[in-house]
């Protein structure tokens, strides 16, 4: 048994795709240009007519919208695998991408994904096979290898803030009854607050200085209760 590293990447594989030449990978695409053992990864390889015909995986691990959260080897004739994508053909020429075999990943969104695979590894056929990896199927004498992780998902700092929003509300029974403290404790609790509620109410100063236009002695009432 081997491993080739005890730490595993921080960010998970968000696209796999097949290559026909080393230097021809996308921007921000790794090649597995090499088997564990330093040997040639090269997934066409035809040793009886020494084919000149190439192809290497890649992957990145860019961040995007989506992960591979899961990955599948199976004969080109075999019905493609449900919730999986074929990797048909090659980034860089759109040729046909494997011969016999097909390379087939199930996409999901980020948001959504618990588990996700975090590296691929090809392995020669006669060496040991790698810790935490799982096996996807063997191609030319070689086996591609994949690890998979936990997503982690970091919550956004305006996602912080509106959840936080609720909790420094302030309490409306309260701030109903703090204008009308005389209420307060009344055990009845048919009061109905309107919109005159501790609004004063005042003659105004125009008027203080007349004092007799408001005089008023009640002499006709007086004269009926007589």
């Amino acid at each position: 048994m081997s491993e080739t590293s005890s730490q595993q990447p921080v960010d998970p594989i968000s696209a796999v795709g097949v290559i026909t030449s080393l230097n021809k990978a996308p921007n921000g695409f790794y090649v597995v240009a090499q088997t564990t053992d330093g040997s040639d990864a090269d997934l066409w390889k035809d040793a009886l007519f020494k084919s000149k015909v190439t192809r290497y995986l890649c992957f990145t691990r860019e961040a995007g919208p989506d992960v591979v959260a899961d990955m599948k080897l199976t004969d080109v004739k075999d019905v493609l695998p449900e919730g999986f994508t074929p990797v048909q053909e090659t980034m860089d020429t759109k040729e046909t991408a494997m011969r016999k075999r097909r390379l087939c990943v199930k996409i999901i969104p980020r948001a959504a994904a618990e588990a996700a695979v975090y590296d691929i590894q090809i392995v020669a056929k006669s060496k040991p096979h790698l810790v935490n990896y799982t096996c996807l199927g063997e191609i030319n004498n070689m086996g591609i290898w994949y690890r998979t992780g936990d997503v982690v998902h970091h919550q956004t700092s305006q996602e912080t803030s509106i959840t936080a929003i609720p909790e420094t509300l302030p309490n409306t029974a309260s701030r109903r009854t703090t204008g009308r403290p005389d209420y307060e404790h009344q055990s009845s609790g048919n009061y109905t607050m309107t919109a005159l509620d501790d609004v004063p109410f005042v003659i105004s100063e125009k008027f203080s200085g007349k004092p007799k236009e408001f005089c008023y002695n009640f002499s006709a009432e007086r004269s009926i209760t007589l």
